[in-house]
């Protein structure tokens, strides 16, 4: 079994990378360019912060369950971030907002439907927190994992992500920028 279980502990690290990049793929297709994706994904890692001080903290194996709510964690704070994202973008095209502005009012905007969304998760985890019974570690695990992942991703994603976006945005636009300047001089040449 345990042998089995390191077999399978390898493996892991290849299903995570494989479901950043299938939610990337995913992201690229509906926003229909490559940077505005990244914005969304850089909140992965913050709800895996608090995952991780959770199992610091209370002494906790990183075992099969918990690694299943990590993977849930990906798809949950990716969704959050698209919340903010799809407003700012919104405000970035439509509404002719500076990139900064755009960034603001999304988070603004999506302030509390990620409140709702998010605490109506956790404390619809709450009974797996506190388990008691047959199997219940592995809801423990589970639940530990998603709970204080969840808080980090909503703490931390309000204030980071706005920030992501202005970054990767800018950088995106001043790219465009250049290119389309190149492209201008190339054609003038000629």
């Amino acid at each position: 079994t345990a042998y089995q279980e390191q077999i399978a502990g390898n493996m892991s690290y290849y299903i995570f990378i494989l479901s950043l990049i299938l939610v990337y793929m995913i992201l690229a297709g509906q926003y229909e360019n490559w940077v505005t994706p990244l914005s969304i994904l850089v909140s992965v890692p913050l709800a895996l912060i608090g995952t991780v001080l959770a199992l610091l903290t209370l002494g906790l194996a990183n075992n099969m369950y918990t690694q299943i709510g990590i993977l849930l964690l990906i798809a949950l704070a990716a969704k959050n971030a698209i919340l903010i994202v799809e407003v700012a973008r919104e405000h970035r095209q439509f509404h002719n907002k500076s990139i900064m502005e755009a960034a603001v009012l999304g988070a603004k905007t999506r302030f509390r439907p990620i409140l709702m969304t998010s605490f109506a998760f956790i404390l619809g985890v709450m009974p797996l927190v506190f388990a008691t019974g047959a199997g219940a570690n592995a809801r423990r695990s589970i639940g530990i994992a998603v709970c204080s992942g969840m808080l980090a991703s909503t703490c931390l994603a309000v204030v980071f992500v706005p920030a992501f976006y202005v970054m990767l945005q800018s950088w995106q636009e001043h790219r465009r920028e250049k290119k389309q300047a190149r492209y201008q001089i190339s054609e003038e040449a000629d």
